[in-house]
């Protein structure tokens, strides 16, 4: 596991472009595991804050629940992308994954930091599909396809 200071001081241009989206709109999207393993997904929000990513949850939440039982979590960035727009014209995506950790508790609300085995940041460059990716264990990697 790692914390986003981690990723920033390994790949400082990687970490630039996630935070970049995942501060381009206020609510991100959630994925939890629900009581019957599948997955949930709902709105959030997420601030990179002292070299962590952090998320807050109201007590009572169908996703405080998920996470007290299965804290494995996956946080996508907000879509800001226009209706229509090409691919070659767009900012691009970032997720993260890993696995939320309570930090504090009071009368109505959870806050959690995310411990990180993964970020993602896919976009399209040159006419290729670029995955950039950092991993707990590979650290940073770039890859890229025909679009």
């Amino acid at each position: 596991m790692a914390s986003w200071k981690d990723i920033e001081s390994d790949a400082p241009d990687f970490a630039a472009s996630v935070l970049a989206r995942f501060e381009a709109g206020a609510n991100k999207t959630l994925a939890t595991i629900r009581r019957d393993g599948g997955p949930r997904i709902s709105a959030t929000e997420a601030r990179f804050d002292g070299g962590q990513v952090v998320l807050g949850m109201m007590t009572g939440s169908v996703k405080l629940s998920d996470v007290q039982r299965d804290p494995r979590v996956a946080l996508h960035s907000p879509t800001t992308d226009a209706p229509g727009s090409r691919p070659q014209d767009q900012a691009g995506d970032a997720k993260l994954a890993g696995t939320l950790v309570e930090t504090e508790s009071k009368p109505g609300h959870v806050t959690f930091r995310l411990d990180i085995t993964e970020a993602v940041f896919t976009h399209i460059a040159d006419g290729k599909l670029v995955l950039e990716t950092w991993h707990a264990d590979r650290k940073y990697q770039r890859r890229t396809r025909l679009a």
